[in-house]
Order: structure tokens, then sequence, then C-alpha cells
């Protein structure tokens, strides 16, 4: 459980989650990455039978990460520690995580929002449309990207080298679980209202900004590329359309200097296509997507042909 300032909920958490191990013989225990509480979440934490590891970098992304790698288990659960999820019912995870599944998510939209436990904003807008931009950039079948509540291999995420550090690292396992081709389950979940008397950590437009600039950036075609195709289409119709004259439509005339607008957009077409191309090599090499056979061919190739004309 990431942790910063959570000592309404955070006993109430840890309860559950260890009644959970004990109910159903689970081997395992309750770690708390705390991201550098100061209203004694530690003492609580210890004070409840849990471990606390204490994470410098501040960050939702940060705190996770801290707590995964210090991770003694096969499997992890994580979940927010505001108690709006029930760490008692988590046997659907470890079912499918048993299964040989690598990573499970939650459904809130599946499994029930009760009222008041998430703001419209969110719920209608905010997490639908995040969720099918990135079905429709990654082809992931997830249909909730930022359930806090999820299980995975520990070890297969480990090695998918997450990086993001702040509210951005939900969509990030999820795009990444899918790229590296992860066996992938969800199951339903439900979202209580979380009990504090503090507003949330969240902040619904910059990190939902966050959240979609990391969606395109990890997605060069629908970035550069396809914006790129349409720009050299449009260019290279007008450059046809006017390649015998001036052109009319009603009281509008297209000339010369529609001719120049149309051979921009082909030069700005060109430019974006290129650029798609060389963010996909750069990414891999970097190691933030995975590598690309098509992408291989080609740069052998490429490299072939510069040998022979040396």
């Amino acid at each position: 459980m990431p942790c910063l300032d959570e000592a309404e909920t955070l006993a109430v958490c840890i309860q559950k989650a260890q009644r959970f191990l004990e109910d159903n013989a689970v081997s395992g225990e309750v770690v708390i990455a705390d991201n550098g509480s100061t209203d004694g979440s530690q003492d609580i934490a210890r004070s409840h039978g849990a471990r606390v590891v204490d994470v410098s970098e501040r960050g939702y992304g940060s705190a996770l990460m801290g707590g995964i790698k210090a991770a003694c288990g096969k499997f992890v659960i994580m979940g927010d520690a505001d108690d709006s999820y029930d760490f008692s019912s988590l046997m659907p995870f470890l079912l499918k995580l048993r299964e040989g599944n690598e990573l499970v998510m939650g459904n809130r939209f599946r499994g029930g929002i009760k009222p008041g436990a998430m703001p419209p904003l969110h719920r209608y807008l905010g997490n639908p449309v995040l969720t099918g931009i990135g079905r429709l950039f990654f082809k992931s079948p997830i249909g909730d990207f930022h359930c806090g509540l999820r299980g995975f291999s520990r070890s297969a995420i480990l090695n998918l080298n997450l990086r993001t550090t702040g509210m951005e690292f939900a969509s990030e396992m999820v795009v990444k679980a899918t790229l590296n081709k992860l066996r992938i389950a969800e199951v339903p979940t439900t979202l209580s209202p979380d009990g504090r008397s503090r507003p949330p950590h969240l902040r619904s437009w910059r990190d939902g900004w966050r959240h979609l600039r990391f969606l395109l950036i990890y997605s060069p075609r629908w970035l550069f590329l396809y914006p790129g195709i349409g720009l050299f289409l449009l260019g290279a119709f007008g450059m046809l359309g006017l390649a015998f004259g001036p052109v009319r439509i009603g009281d509008l005339g297209l000339d010369i200097h529609s001719m120049l607008y149309a051979s921009l957009f082909i030069m700005l077409g060109l430019q974006c296509i290129s650029f798609a191309f060389f963010s996909k090599i750069y990414g891999i090499s970097m190691e933030f997507l995975p590598r690309d056979d098509k992408i291989d061919k080609f740069l052998e190739l490429f490299t072939c042909a510069v040998a022979i004309e040396i």
C-alpha cells in the first residue's frame, strides 16, 4: 500500500488485509510504502504488524515501485490505503494469479461504484476517455486503466522496467504489460467512498494530462505517424487539384497561395512520419518500448545498404 499521511484509514486497511491472509491460509505480509508521512502513519503501520518501507523519492509511482522491490512474495497485490477497496476480498485476484496470469486488474465499472466514491468528472469523462484511448492505442483488453487495486507477478512487473514516478504509473503498468504480451485478466471490483476527511492527493486535470501525455509518448503512431499521413495526403490532393490551374468552389477561389499551403502540408507530413519512425527507434533503444521485428529488419537492411555504398 502506498502511503502519504493516511493515519485515518491505514489501520483498518492493514487489518482487512491481514484478515484476508489469515482466513484464506495465504502466506504473505502487508508492506506499507511510506512516501514521507508526517502524521504518524509509520508508527500506526508498525503497531499493526505491517512492514514499513521508506521511499524518499516523492510520487505515487515511486512509492509503489519502492514497495514492489521490497516485497518478498511471488505475487503482489497493490491498493490504496484510503479504505476505498476491500482488502478482505482479494481471493478473485489470487485465483487469477494462480491460474498463470501475470497482471490481474480490478474493474470498478463492472464491480460497482458506490455513491460518492468517484467524482462525476472521473466517472463519466476522465476514466472512460483515458481508458478508451489506451485501448485504442495499444489494443489493451483492460476496461479500467486506473483502478488502484490490482495483483501481479512481482518478477514479471519488475522486468517491465517501469519508470514513471507519478499517478501515470497506473497507465504505464497496463501499457507495458500489454506491449510485452503479459497474460492479463480482469476481475470486478467495488469502489467505496474513502474514509479520509482530507481531499485526495489526486489532482484531476494535472494528473489527467500526465496520463494522456504518457499514452501519446508511448504511441508514436498516433502522436506522429497518423497525423503525418493525414497532412501528407491532404497536401498531395491539394497539389494535384491545383496542378492544372486555379479552382473555384462557390465563392472560394484556390490558387497559387493554396498550393503553397498544400506543399507545406506535404513537408510537415513527411517530417511527422520520419519523426514517428525515429521516435520508435529511440523508445526501443532506451527500453521504453519493446523490440519490434519490423524495425529490426529495416535497420538491418539500412545498415547493409550503407555498408555496401561505403
